[in-house]
């Protein structure tokens, strides 16, 4: 291997991939540093006990984007997912709610609760859907920059432009969505308790916030963007695990000329007289390239890579106080069997057994769960979504024993007191067993190993600061052009040559390509009409629209 590229990736998750493609298919020579023995970053399936594989942190797939999928070929390399039979399943006290499953059921849901609610929710659903066009739309579009000069003055108006076209009706409720709480959103539609909760819990998943928190309607839309084979706001389960869309991905990126190498941990962005020139590994090798992207996240990247003297000081301010930490909590279990619900009986596989089993019986429950975490550091009563791949890909367990992932919230990202994560870990993680036990009286006992990851946990194994599984708060302050700071919410980094190209980006967090695609995009604009007309004939092949 040469020393020498035309771009660096840094890191080897999804979206470094991704960017690294569309560079490599545009002409580049591409190379790719992730720090782990695995590529994939934060969307790996890796075995965690003798014989159970899981997807070990991301673990669902919906919000990938469809022109990624079809520009890398990526059923071609084994990408195949499976839709939920019903989305969702919430077990409460004495009832149970289940969430989709072809027309009419989540009404009839509803109507057990409450026939005023059943009523409402059409109009919510497509009401829910006409907002998630607008990111589906803007998703793959680089956000004007402040001070960007005409192009930029003509991507706001491009973004713009299907907002001003939309009927009054959701304006407001675009307005509602980015400015309100979950719950004052959600009683402007509902009025029970049970099917409220049902909807609230999207807004709590990765934010360390409360349902009543303000702005925490917006993390509930961005969980419904997404699609599962063509249908939109479906959720699914890849088949093989997460790892199996980035090891789709890694071998698109091979087919490319992509070189990609594993334990290769960057320690240093190399600056010369403000513009990037390369890396330094922490072995000392030295790597350069005129162009570096970094898939790690903006507190990662700056506080860590980049040395402040590079970066003006009104930036290092910012980026001080860029906001990390998503009060997550992440476990995998190997289990001797499935799930005994207390409300809905059986340990034969059913329907509720593969979908999205949600602990969160109520909204001040999960208010609370906040509350506790503000106060003692975690929540007293968790919020639980458990995941059991195996009941749909038996590739993960040994036959008649299954896996499931424990995907828990609010734990603050950072224990103060004197405390640390790595003290209080087996704690919590009995806390979670426990609290999952009271609802199913055999999960405790049928637990035959456990993996741990808290939010110390989180960010030494995949670089996630503080725990953060989206790179950065998705608050209103923190998103679209202002993500992760405004000025350079478009990929650039006031570094010349260092670009971003990870969750810390727009359009934010979740699995789903379009920041790694974005990044490209910008990469290629700015390179120079000399390198492009050389590069003319070898770009013409390239199929992505890049």
């Amino acid at each position: 291997m040469t020393n020498r590229y035309d771009a660096l990736i840094i890191g080897g998750g999804h979206n470094g991939l991704v960017c690294a493609f569309y560079l490599a298919k545009a002409g580049m020579k591409v190379r790719v540093l992730e720090r782990r023995d695995i590529v994939g970053g934060a969307a790996v399936t890796e075995e965690f006990h003798p014989g159970f594989r899981n997807s070990t942190a991301s673990y669902t797939v919906s919000l990938l984007r469809p022109k990624v999928i079809a520009d890398m070929a990526l059923h071609d390399h084994g990408y195949r997912v499976i839709e939920r039979t019903i989305s969702n399943f919430f077990p409460f006290e004495n009832t149970f709610l289940k969430l989709g499953g072809g027309p009419g059921r989540t009404e009839a849901e509803f109507a057990r609760f409450s026939s005023n609610d059943a009523a409402a929710y059409p109009a919510y659903d497509a009401a829910l859907e006409k907002m998630a066009n607008v990111l589906r739309n803007i998703a793959l579009q680089c956000p004007p920059n402040i001070g960007g000069g005409l192009r930029a003055l003509f991507a706001a108006a491009q973004q713009g432009w299907p907002l001003s076209q939309m009927d009054l009706s959701t304006q407001r409720d675009l307005l509602d969505i980015f400015t309100k709480s979950a719950r004052d959103f959600l009683d402007g539609w509902f009025e029970n308790d049970h099917v409220k909760s049902a909807f609230a819990f999207d807004a709590v998943v990765g934010n360390y916030a409360g349902v009543s928190t303000p702005g925490s309607a917006y993390v509930l839309l961005h969980h419904v963007f997404g699609e599962v084979n063509g249908k939109p706001g479906a959720w699914g389960h890849a088949v093989g695990g997460m790892g199996a869309i980035t090891q789709a991905m890694a071998k698109a990126c091979a087919g490319a000329g992509v070189e990609i190498t594993l334990e290769a941990p960057v320690a240093k962005v190399l600056v010369s007289n403000g513009k990037a020139q390369g890396v330094k590994l922490e072995s000392g090798e030295e790597l350069y390239a005129p162009i570096v992207a970094a898939n790690v996240g903006p507190a990662l990247l700056y506080r860590q890579l980049v040395d402040a003297s590079d970066l003006d000081e009104d930036f290092n301010r910012r980026i001080k106080g860029y906001k990390t930490g998503s009060g997550t909590f992440r476990m995998n279990v190997a289990l001797s069997e499935l799930p005994d619900f207390t409300v809905l009986p059986g340990k034969t596989l059913a329907e509720h057994h593969t979908a999205g089993i949600i602990i969160a019986p109520g909204m001040d429950y999960m208010d609370q769960a906040f509350i506790d975490a503000q106060q003692y550091g975690w929540s007293k009563k968790p919020i639980v979504e458990i995941k059991i791949p195996s009941t749909v890909d038996d590739s993960l367990a040994p036959p008649g024993q299954h896996v499931a992932s424990l995907f828990c919230q609010q734990f603050a990202p950072k224990l103060t007191g004197g405390k640390s994560w790595d003290d209080c870990r087996e704690e919590v993680a009995d806390l979670i067993i426990d609290t999952v036990n009271v609802h199913a009286p055999n999960f405790k006992n049928s637990i035959i190993a456990r993996q741990i990851h808290s939010p110390l946990d989180l960010e030494r194994k995949f670089g996630l600061i503080g725990g953060d599984i989206f790179h950065g708060t998705m608050g209103l302050d923190q998103l679209w052009a202002a993500r992760p700071v405004l000025g350079h919410g478009d990929y650039r980094s006031p570094v010349k040559g260092l670009y971003m190209c990870g969750s810390g980006t727009h359009p934010g967090g979740g699995v789903t390509g379009a920041p790694g695609h974005n990044a490209a995009a910008q990469i290629m604009r700015d390179r120079s009409v000399v390198w492009k007309l050389l590069h003319h004939n070898q770009a013409r092949t390239s199929s992505t629209g890049v």
